[in-house]
């Protein structure tokens, strides 16, 4: 029982995101092929949740056609005096749009290690698959709100922190120093 209990929260995730079941995005692996003539809006959202961080969107929302290829980003200030390692939880509203709402990269998919003082700027690569219009659940639901929450990471078995496996782009580093790309 108590193992099973351990393994539910995994799988629930793992099948929220195979199926986008409770408005959970889904992982692609490639871009449609089809791409409407119809459009979208996408709004972005962002949260904190017990981090000393500063996180926002660099856009408010984006139109894009579906089956298109959208980028967004996002940016996080670390105020504190020591490096904090986070995770981005997301979701979509309306929660119908959770099977169609797909990404390709994003900071989200590992935990992010930010240095004191560091701010960081992250994309996001997502697509709304053509068959969004296809649903009777989706008609006439022009615009989807892409939100994230950023929680402290949890600790592995050992009481380590994990961290990020990707490598953001820094935008202003501690010192003011000029921005580089990745």
């Amino acid at each position: 029982m108590v193992g099973a209990a351990y393994a539910s929260v995994p799988l629930y995730k793992l099948f929220c995101q195979m199926t986008g079941f409770d408005g959970t995005v889904r992982k692609a692996d490639l871009a449609p092929t089809k791409v409407l003539d119809r459009k979208v809006k996408i709004r972005f959202d962002a949260n904190i949740r017990n981090l000393p961080w500063d996180f926002s969107t660099e856009q408010v929302s984006q139109d894009i056609r579906i089956g298109d290829t959208g980028l967004a980003f996002f940016k996080v200030t670390n105020r504190s005096d020591q490096a904090m390692t986070g995770r981005a939880i997301y979701n979509v509203v309306p929660e119908q749009a959770g099977p169609y709402f797909q990404k390709l990269e994003c900071f989200c998919f590992s935990n992010q290690t930010i240095q004191p003082g560091q701010t960081i700027e992250f994309p996001v690569v997502y697509f709304v698959d053509p068959q969004y219009v296809d649903d009777p659940e989706t008609k006439g639901k022009g615009e989807i709100t892409l939100s994230y929450t950023f929680f402290p990471a949890v600790e592995d078995d050992a009481g380590k922190k994990l961290v990020a496996s990707t490598t953001p782009r820094i935008v202003q580093p501690l010192g003011g120093a000029p921005s580089r790309g990745l």
